[in-house]
């Protein structure tokens, strides 16, 4: 027999198998059924804040901020009264130059040393289907101010590593800083700050 037809023989055999069990699932799934109510706790290993802001009108700088804490209180059956706070270590910051992380905790922009933290927390949950708008009050260098996330459900379902039920979502806003009395160097590094957010959320 043909020894490129020996070689063939293993995988033809498995290809019923391979075509029954098809590609993997994943295990979130956009599926507003999958959430259970209850509080859920910030998941800060998958949690991530991007902030982006021009610099000088050349190009944009990115940072992320990490290991966030809080908490997301929820009845799928009654999203509107959905509750939920952040806290955000501004020390967990990471940019792509060494230096330029180092200016961001000088008193210039985040004053670090004098506030470690910035928090959010929810005022008010409008929900459409898998959008959502929360209003809520961000405290940053000391001033709280609202604020309007624009929020979408990702996922949700069991996490097969830490065998815990695990919400997903995505968040953007756009801040100007200088509100929060970041004024540091405006216009010429830009005011507006786009945030996005990417979260999950287990219990």
């Amino acid at each position: 027999m043909n020894k490129s037809l020996l070689l063939a023989l293993p995988l033809l055999a498995a290809a019923p198998i391979l075509a029954q069990s098809g590609a993997p699932q994943l295990p979130g799934v956009v599926d507003p059924s999958r959430v259970a109510a209850g509080t859920y706790a910030v998941d800060n290993h998958h949690a991530q804040i991007r902030w982006t802001v021009n610099h000088f009108g050349f190009n944009d700088y990115f940072g992320i901020f990490g290991q966030p804490t809080g908490s997301l209180t929820i009845d799928p059956a009654k999203p509107n009264d959905a509750q939920v706070s952040i806290t955000i270590p501004v020390t967990e910051l990471a940019t792509s130059h060494g230096d330029l992380t180092k200016h961001m905790m000088t008193a210039d922009f985040l004053d670090a040393a004098k506030y470690p933290t910035a928090t959010f927390v929810s005022t008010k949950v409008e929900a459409k289907g898998n959008k959502a708008k929360i209003t809520g009050n961000l405290t940053l260098l000391g001033v709280t101010k609202p604020v309007v996330l624009d929020a979408e459900f990702t996922g949700a379902g069991a996490n097969p590593m830490s065998k815990k039920a695990t919400i997903g979502f995505h968040g953007s806003t756009t801040l100007k800083r200088s509100d929060w009395g970041m004024a540091k160097y405006v216009p010429l590094v830009g005011d507006d700050v786009k945030i996005d957010i990417s979260i999950a959320f287990e219990k």
